[in-house]
């Protein structure tokens, strides 16, 4: 568990490098992917739902990036991005290919609509997150405005 974790740090920390995002957030990006596999890792625990775990962790890293995001000033994205990659289903779409590859389209109808439905819950993970946050921060901006 402790190795996936460290593995998903360095899988966030080296897209920062490719992208070319500032330098000083490597580690920020790195612990944002690695706090979304730990979440991943501990719902799966329980759920035994490779879906319903990345959406967790997805949320997990949506809320992170928001956070740090008003912390480091810099856009929710330069954190989002590195850290939904530990998350996304890349052996899973790999097992789709090769079972079409070996006839076998019966599990790579399951595989298929396995990946399709993680990369959904991925990308409703990040709207829900960014849109939670940013009610909330206009509920409290507007909180503040009111005269009392």
């Amino acid at each position: 568990m402790l190795k996936g974790i460290l593995l998903a740090f360095l899988g966030s920390a080296f897209p920062v490098i490719l992208f070319n995002i500032d330098r000083k957030k490597i580690i920020w990006a790195g612990l944002c992917g690695a706090f979304g596999w730990a979440v991943y890792l501990f719902v799966f625990s329980y759920t035994n739902s490779t879906i319903t775990s990345s959406f967790c962790g997805t949320l997990a890293v949506g809320f992170y990036s928001e956070i740090m995001a008003r912390v480091k000033k810099t856009p929710a994205s330069q954190f989002s991005i590195p850290g939904i990659f530990p998350l996304v289903p890349g052996i899973s779409l790999y097992n789709t290919v090769r079972f079409i590859v070996e006839g076998n389209y019966k599990s790579a109808e399951a595989k298929a609509f396995e990946t399709v439905a993680v990369g959904g819950a991925i990308a409703f993970g990040i709207m829900i997150s960014t849109t939670t946050v940013r009610l909330i921060l206009q509920a409290i901006k507007g909180r503040a405005e009111r005269p009392q």
